[in-house]
């Protein structure tokens, strides 16, 4: 019988989820794993406030090195977040000679090589598969199932608050404000959803994704990241007379020895697999050889969905044993690759302008767009009314983002523009 001696540092949310499982889960792990989970240190910042009543024969501190300098303790679960104090916990007990399991995103998107370096260094293991998708197994299909195939483009439903907020919006015709608040009232969303709406999370997300499908580390900041708040009901209603729906994408794209990865709302077709993710679920397609075309889509959010990766690790580390040169230590990348930034990136793009009804303003919206080398496939305005501004959409055919930024910087500047412009990317997915 195998024996996982536990700390656990972090007892909120996916922490309390980890320990219910465990309990739940005890008879079937010990049976089926011969493997025996015992948490024998819980750390967290407030313990005297937290139940702890399900914990059994467990030391309770707020001092993490009591379990970092713990010699009985042979796996470290850090599930507090962040990039401190969480990097020097697993910088720490790495050299401790304890395996890490993680669910934190920023600090492996921000970190990743490095601590990937110092577990192999090591030899110990470093986990982290609720990091991307909670429970939904993306990184051990990439790294384990997808291990002989080559990536050429990934399409990432990666954050459930954004994705749940789309769907009210477009599903129940709630505003914006109202979709963020019904998903705040339901757990989906911080009471400072910041991280969330401004595409931040699939950022961090989008650079994992990207080392493990592509060989490359990213830094965040080389990812262009742009959020949902200025989506309205005219762009959904929009979308939907064109077949099309509206969702926040994270896309990585490899052409020869180029990367693109980019962050923001993205007009796709209602008939592709993706656009029927909806509310909290994630999904990602891949384009991979020899395989093709293929979609994993779950629940990306949650408290026992994010347990349920957490377990998964724990109960890879307990059959795998102590080898370290398994797919956990990624260590090594594609230095050939190179970051196409997003100025040369070429797509179709969806424009609403807010503009004033008066004679000449299509052919004077046209003109400068031509004047930047961006052709229109189509243009809708709505019924004219002189006392306000309506909304005037054109799609345009492939362009550069730079030219159209450029065209963008120009109208709005213009007295009949009365708000900044709207540019949706469309996306015809392989």
């Amino acid at each position: 019988m195998n024996k996982i001696t536990i700390g656990l540092i972090g007892y909120g949310v996916v922490g309390s989820g980890v320990v219910k499982l465990l309990n739940k889960r005890k008879k079937y792990i010990r049976d089926k794993f011969q493997t025996e989970c015992h948490i024998r240190t819980l750390c967290d910042r407030s313990i005297d406030k937290k139940d702890t009543s399900i914990l059994e024969n467990c030391k309770l501190t707020n001092d993490y090195r009591e379990i970092i300098n713990d010699p009985d303790i042979n796996v470290v679960l850090e599930l507090i977040g962040g990039l401190q104090p969480a990097r020097q916990i697993v910088e720490e007990s790495l050299k401790k000679g304890k395996h890490v399991v993680t669910a934190n995103k920023e600090l492996i998107a921000n970190c990743g090589k490095e601590l990937f370096q110092l577990a192999k260094t090591q030899g110990r293991h470093l986990y982290f598969e609720s990091s991307v998708g909670a429970g939904m197994p993306i990184i051990q299909m990439l790294t384990e199932g997808l291990a002989g195939n080559t990536f050429y483009k990934l399409y990432g439903i990666i954050n459930g608050t954004c994705n749940f907020i789309l769907t009210e919006m477009s599903k129940k015709n709630l505003t914006f404000a109202q979709a963020l608040e019904e998903a705040q009232r339901r757990g989906y969303a911080e009471s400072n959803p910041t991280l969330d709406i401004s595409g931040m999370d699939s950022a961090h997300k989008l650079a994992i994704l990207v080392y493990l499908a592509f060989g490359k580390f990213i830094k965040v900041n080389e990812i262009y990241t742009e959020g949902i708040s200025h989506i309205s009901h005219d762009d959904i209603e929009h979308a939907e007379s064109l077949n099309l729906t509206i969702k926040l994408l994270a896309i990585a794209k490899r052409e020869n020895d180029e990367l693109e990865a980019h962050v923001h709302p993205t007009l796709i077709s209602k008939d592709h697999p993706l656009a029927s993710i909806n509310g909290v679920y994630n999904g990602v397609y891949l384009t991979a050889n020899p395989l093709g075309d293929l979609l994993l889509s779950g629940e990306g959010a949650g408290q026992m969905t994010a347990a349920s990766g957490v377990l998964s690790d724990l109960l890879n580390l307990a059959s795998r044993g102590h080898d370290a040169n398994l797919h956990s230590n990624l260590y090594s990348e594609a230095a050939d690759l190179k970051i196409r930034k997003i100025d040369q990136s070429r797509t179709r793009f969806y424009l609403r302008f807010m503009a004033i009804d008066k004679p000449g303003v299509l052919s004077k919206l046209t003109g400068v767009l031509g004047k930047h080398d961006i052709g229109i496939n189509s243009v809708t305005q709505k019924a004219h009314n002189r006392a306000a501004a309506v909304p005037v959409v054109m799609l345009t055919d492939y362009t550069t983002e730079k030219n159209l930024r450029m065209a963008l910087n120009d109208i709005q500047r213009w007295p009949i523009i009365k708000s900044k412009p709207v540019a949706i990317r469309m996306e015809t997915l392989a």
